[in-house]
C-alpha cells in the first residue's frame, strides 16, 4: 500500500510538470515564431539574462518567493533590458548586436552579484532561487502550472487581438510605418510579449537555455511551411512535444536534469526538420538535386541522338 501511495505521488507529480512543460513549450514556440522571423533570436538570451536581477531584487524588496511576484520582478527586468537594447540601436550608432552583448553582460553581472549579496545574507527562505539561473522543472508545482496558463494564455489571446498588425511589423515594418502603424508601439508590445513568454520558463529551464526554448521550435516549424500561421501552430505543437518528451524521458532516468533535457528535445525536433522538411530539408534537397541530374542527362542523351 506505502509503494502505491508513492507511485501514485510520482505519476501526480510527472503530469504536473509535464503539463507545464507543455504550455510552455506553447507559448514560447508561438511567440519565438516573431523573434526568428524578425531575425532577433539572440533578443531572448539577452531577456532572459537581464531577468535576473528583477528576480533578485523582487525577492530582496519582498523577501517571498511567490512564483507570482519573482516573475513580475523578472519581467520588469527584462523589459527594461530590452527597451534599453532598442534605445541604444535607435540613439546611437552601436549595432544591434553589439548593444545587445552590453546589456546582456550587464544585467546578467548585476543579477549574480545580487544573488551572492542574498546568500551571505543567510535568509533561510533564499533556498531555492538559483533554479532561476539553470532551471529546475522537477519542482514545478500546480501554482506554477496555474500561472504559466494564465499569463501564456493572456500572452497568446494579446497576440490573435493585434495578428494582423504584428504580421505587418514582421513583414514590412516600413511600409506599416507608411500607413500610419504606430510601428514603435507595436515593437514594445512584441517585445513585452516575449518577455512574459521567457520569464515563465526561467524556473523550469532557467535564464542560461531559456532562449533555446523560445528559437528551437520557431526554427523548425519555419522548415514545414512559408505560412505565418502554420508556422505559429506548428512551433506551439513542437515546443509542447518537447516540454512533454523531456519531461517523460528525464522522469525514466535518474539524475538528468529535465529542463536541459527538454531543450536538447527541442533541438532534436529542429535536427529532425532541417532534413526532413519537404520544402526545405536537406535530404528531400537532396533527392530532387538527383532526380533533376538524371532528368537532365536523359534530356541530353536524346538530344545527341
Amino acid at each position: 500500500m506505502e509503494n502505491l501511495s508513492v507511485l501514485t505521488h510520482l505519476d501526480y507529480t510527472l503530469m504536473i510538470v509535464a503539463i507545464g512543460a507543455a504550455l510552455l513549450g506553447t507559448v514560447s514556440g508561438a511567440l519565438g515564431t516573431y523573434a526568428v522571423l524578425r531575425r532577433q533570436s539572440l533578443l531572448g538570451d539577452a531577456i532572459s539574462h537581464a531577468a535576473l536581477p528583477g528576480i533578485a531584487i523582487a525577492f530582496l524588496l519582498t523577501g517571498s518567493k511567490t512564483p507570482l511576484i519573482l516573475v513580475l520582478g523578472a519581467a520588469i527586468a527584462g523589459w527594461l533590458g530590452t527597451l534599453l537594447i532598442l534605445s541604444i540601436v535607435r540613439l546611437t550608432r552601436i549595432k544591434y548586436d553589439s548593444a545587445l552583448a552590453i546589456v546582456l553582460s550587464t544585467f546578467f553581472g548585476f543579477g549574480l552579484v545580487l544573488h551572492t549579496l542574498i546568500q551571505r545574507t543567510g535568509n533561510a527562505n533564499q533556498a531555492g532561487l538559483d533554479t532561476f539561473l539553470f532551471g529546475q522543472a522537477a519542482t514545478i508545482l500546480e501554482r506554477d502550472v496555474l500561472t504559466i496558463g494564465l499569463l501564456g494564455g493572456v500572452a497568446l489571446i494579446i497576440m490573435l487581438v493585434f495578428w494582423k498588425e504584428l504580421k505587418l511589423l514582421v513583414f514590412d515594418e516600413g511600409f506599416a510605418a507608411s500607413i500610419g502603424f504606430p510601428t514603435r508601439a507595436l515593437d514594445i508590445l512584441l517585445t513585452s510579449l516575449l518577455v512574459i513568454a521567457i520569464v515563465l520558463g526561467l524556473q523550469a529551464v532557467g535564464a542560461v537555455l531559456m532562449s533555446a526554448m523560445l528559437v528551437a521550435p520557431a526554427v523548425a516549424a519555419r522548415q514545414w511551411t512559408n505560412r505565418l500561421r502554420l508556422m505559429v501552430f506548428l512551433a506551439a505543437c513542437f515546443g509542447a512535444f518537447a516540454g512533454v518528451i523531456g519531461t517523460i524521458i528525464s522522469s525514466t532516468a535518474s539524475r538528468i536534469p529535465t529542463g536541459p533535457t527538454i531543450v536538447l528535445c527541442a533541438t532534436v525536433v529542429v535536427g529532425i526538420s532541417i532534413a526532413f522538411a519537404p520544402n526545405r530539408g536537406l535530404v528531400w534537397e537532396r533527392i530532387r538535386h538527383q532526380r533533376n541530374r538524371r532528368s537532365l542527362k536523359t534530356a541530353t542523351d536524346r538530344l545527341l541522338k
